[in-house]
């Protein structure tokens, strides 16, 4: 008979491991050239050295979740040409992310950024951030940290534990953290999560973009492979058959009450939509034969995003070929879908 206890420990310990994972990828990526991030190093224990496909492939994932973030940022006018809405930022699932960090650096913070995980995880963020003043003293002086509780709590910084399983308790933690629904939120959801989160996010924030960055294609040769090496380290991929395809992972959002869904596979946002000029950067930092499995790897992960867009906000959002004029981003007044075509921005009163 299986222990609920037992399980829900055990899936607790595979989150921390893959975050620890993730973490150790990134610093990987760092140390050879790819991104930059002066505080990664703080929350690796044990530095390793990655191959050169998967810290490209780290690279394409941070590469365009940072270009849309940016994009998110810069979003300063609204439908009637007024511009002073206040961004906010809501990780689920964020684990040793120091995005936060990287942004006060680079003054482009929102003004609310706040990071859920599992209390084990938000505990051991917590008392590096304490015990680093390089990281400490970006919160301000009147920032609290409490190791014990597992919560960082400052004027525009919160970590805080969650279940993210319960969407109940949602409610009460965006509350503590002083997130205004009413105001425009980034969303990004770790793949481990519940995906159940979707459609209260969809009800919860009436300007908002949700971003996911999961594996597709299950079925096939590859993707059978990738699901027996996750589920080898503890990491189950619970939703990907309900969602195999990226039309699926669309209609997932739209399902949930999202306005506009687009997904692609990370191949075409590698070639189409992260900056040439970084592309070709960093394809010299290192030796690479490996292009038929690079193919292959990248075809079965992709980014999705959702947006509802109340404030008229987000027109200027998401993925599009700059030199072509089918694929310009649109404007809050002229919004653009093409039916039929998977992988391009769907909307709400398509049909599936």
């Amino acid at each position: 008979m299986a222990n609920p206890v037992a399980d829900s420990r055990s899936n607790r310990a595979a989150v921390q491991a893959t975050n620890d994972d993730a973490s150790a990828s990134k610093l990987s990526c760092v140390k050879k050239g790819y991104m930059k991030d002066d505080y990664i190093h703080l929350f690796v224990r044990r530095p390793v050295r990655r191959s050169p496909i998967i810290n490209r492939g780290y690279f394409a994932r941070w590469a365009a979740l940072r270009k849309l973030l940016y994009q998110f940022l810069s979003c300063e006018r609204d439908a009637r040409g007024q511009g002073n809405a206040k961004k906010q930022i809501l990780s689920l699932g964020a684990g040793f992310d120091t995005t936060y960090f990287q942004l006060q650096d680079e003054g482009k913070a929102p003004y609310i950024y706040v990071e859920l995980d599992f209390k084990e995880v938000t505990s051991k963020k917590a008392a590096i951030i304490e015990s680093s003043s390089q990281l400490r003293d970006k919160l301000g002086a009147t920032a609290s940290i409490s190791r014990e509780n597992g919560e960082v709590l400052s004027d525009h910084y919160k970590l805080l534990p969650a279940d993210l399983r319960d969407i109940q308790k949602l409610d009460e933690v965006i509350a503590m953290a002083n997130m205004d629904p009413r105001k425009c939120v980034l969303i990004y959801l770790d793949p481990d999560s519940s995906r159940s989160i979707v459609g209260w996010a969809s009800k919860k924030f009436s300007t908002a973009v949700f971003f996911l960055y999961e594996q597709i294609h299950p079925d096939d040769a590859f993707g059978q492979q990738m699901i027996r090496n996750l589920e080898s380290r503890g990491c189950a991929l619970l939703g990907i058959y309900d969602t195999p395809t990226l039309l699926a992972k669309e209609n997932f959002f739209l399902d949930q009450g999202w306005q506009r869904a687009v997904a692609w596979d990370m191949l075409r946002i590698y070639s189409n939509f992260v900056d040439d000029q970084e592309r070709r950067r960093i394809e010299r930092l290192e030796l690479f034969d490996e292009f038929e499995e690079w193919h292959m790897m990248q075809e079965h992960y992709c980014v999705a995003y959702a947006i509802n867009d109340a404030m008229g906000l987000l027109g200027d959002l998401g993925f599009f070929f700059p030199k072509d004029e089918h694929h310009m981003p649109c404007s809050p007044s002229q919004p653009h879908h093409h039916e039929g075509v998977e992988g391009d921005e769907r909307t709400s009163h398509q049909t599936s």
